[in-house]
């Protein structure tokens, strides 16, 4: 039986930005929450992905401006230890105390140490130090406990300790050969950034035939291009079949399909994540004991009686984006508290409807790559009659002062039965801050001709809008 002061509203396990927004959200509608964390407050991606890698990227991106800018010159090559320093101050040397502070200011309850659900409303936490703390909550346990990353079932691979996205965003010392395997975000984001600082030699295995599976296939097209001129070997349709370490610490061979093989310092294995649900309880709550957590889109979990289970994040495999499980905890946060004081729960912001029409997110590389919505195939796959246009971001007048030599393209996938925007992606130098224009068109579902009136400013990169929608006729 927990004690009185174990007894909470509501109770977090994990302390991601996901959890963090979620104990935010139930605290400032007047609940009591706990946040339960078994490593660092704050999350995988404060520490080991998001921030780290954006901050190993952001200096390559840099020297690849100056490069495009006549007039400018780059002295020397990157100074990797200042970048990995300043990476290191990113990341607030893996010290988590400043989240804590927050948490705990929010105001919520901090508790340091495994969760695991015991039942209806119960979380068990096992102690670093020993022991076992039992906590209950009077309304709702979130489950917000992120993803771990895959290592695939290639023989000798897990025995050759692969590098996953936290050994490459911590690296201290970049080796000069690497093998990237994988294709996604992941991959072409640390194959680019290690390259730029040390990896001389640097080799991507891709299984399939393009990069970036989940965007249109020309923005995958146009960073290839730009990692084989910076020097990376890309291979597609190059599938590793058995990895060998013999000297723990020594070189790192990997054996593909197609007979090739290759050896480097260290090999880097970015694949995919799986649901952290192992060992987290949901067997006591009846859900089978892996992932992901079904959820409705209230993020209540389904299939668990009386209604009190919640999953936000990774873990309920909705949308593996950080910023999408910011805006998940807010949806559950809020209702949370609806159900909880007995206010209607189904008003506007009270379900998740974003993930459906598609998140945005953007891969840091150079080109940059940015996308919200459906694609053009999925658009179809889904039953809409569509209409894509695309522009070369080139040609337009803002690009060419931004650049020497720009080269991107802009793609608008359109509903013709609506005359609303499906899908944007842009791809090319500085794009990202275009994204946030797409994602209010495409999720406010605004109408082309209303869109029109919406006039870009002169001589900017934004004038894409007016050369997509020229492109569509109007």
């Amino acid at each position: 039986m927990a004690d009185a002061g174990d007894v909470f509203d509501v109770i977090v396990i994990g302390a991601g930005p996901a959890g963090e927004t979620v104990a935010a959200r139930v605290v400032r509608g007047g609940l009591t929450a706990a946040v339960v964390e078994e490593r660092l407050a704050g999350g995988e991606c404060s520490y080991y992905a998001c921030i780290p890698s954006k901050a190993l990227l952001r200096p390559v991106g840099l020297a690849a401006e100056v490069r495009r800018m006549p007039g400018l010159e780059l002295r020397g090559a990157i100074d990797t230890a200042a970048v990995l320093a300043r990476r290191d101050e990113a990341v607030s040397h893996l010290d988590d105390g400043g989240q804590v502070s927050w948490i705990e200011s929010v105001p919520a309850v901090f508790v340091r140490g495994r969760g695991r659900l015991a039942g209806p409303l119960r979380v068990d936490v096992t102690r670093p130090e020993g022991g076992v703390r039992a906590l209950r909550a009077r309304h709702a346990v979130v489950i917000a406990t992120g993803g771990d990353p895959l290592i695939p079932a290639i023989p000798g691979l897990r025995e050759a300790r692969p590098w996953t996205n936290r050994e490459a965003t911590s690296v201290r010392r970049v080796p000069k050969r690497l093998i990237v395997i994988g294709g996604g975000p992941v991959a072409c984001e640390m194959a680019q950034a290690l390259h730029a600082l040390g990896a001389e030699e640097t080799t991507m295995l891709v299984r399939g035939d393009r990069l970036l599976g989940r965007v249109e296939p020309f923005a995958g097209e146009l960073l290839a291009d730009s990692l084989r001129r910076s020097g990376i070997d890309l291979r597609f349709g190059c599938t590793p079949v058995r990895a060998e370490r013999p000297v723990p610490g020594g070189p790192v061979t990997v054996h593909a399909g197609d007979g090739s093989v290759v050896e480097a310092d260290e090999i880097l294995v970015a694949t995919g994540r799986v649901p952290a649900v192992a060992g987290i309880g949901l067997e006591t709550v009846g859900l089978e004991g892996r992932g992901p957590i079904t959820v409705d889109a209230s993020m209540r979990a389904i299939g668990v009686p009386g209604g009190w289970l919640y999953a936000v994040g990774d873990v309920n495999g909705r949308n593996r984006l950080t910023h999408m499980g910011k805006y998940q905890a807010r949806v559950c946060g809020d209702v949370i508290v609806a159900r909880a004081t007995g206010t209607p729960d189904d008003l506007p912001g009270l379900r998740d409807i974003a993930d459906d029409l598609g998140a945005p997110q953007v891969i840091f590389t150079d080109p940059e790559i940015c996308a919200v919505g459906r694609t053009e195939s999925q658009a179809r796959a889904d039953g809409f009659r569509v209409r894509a246009v695309e522009y070369d971001m080139g040609a337009v007048a803002g690009a060419y002062l931004q650049a020497d030599g720009y080269t991107g393209r802009a793609k608008a996938v359109v509903d013709e039965d609506r005359r609303v925007l499906l899908g944007v992606t842009f791809a090319g130098p500085g794009v990202a801050d275009l994204l946030h224009a797409a994602t209010i068109a495409v999720t406010a579902e605004i109408p082309l001709d209303r869109l029109w009136h919406a006039v870009p400013a002169f001589p900017t990169v934004s004038e894409i809008w007016l050369r997509l929608l020229e492109e569509y006729g109007l």
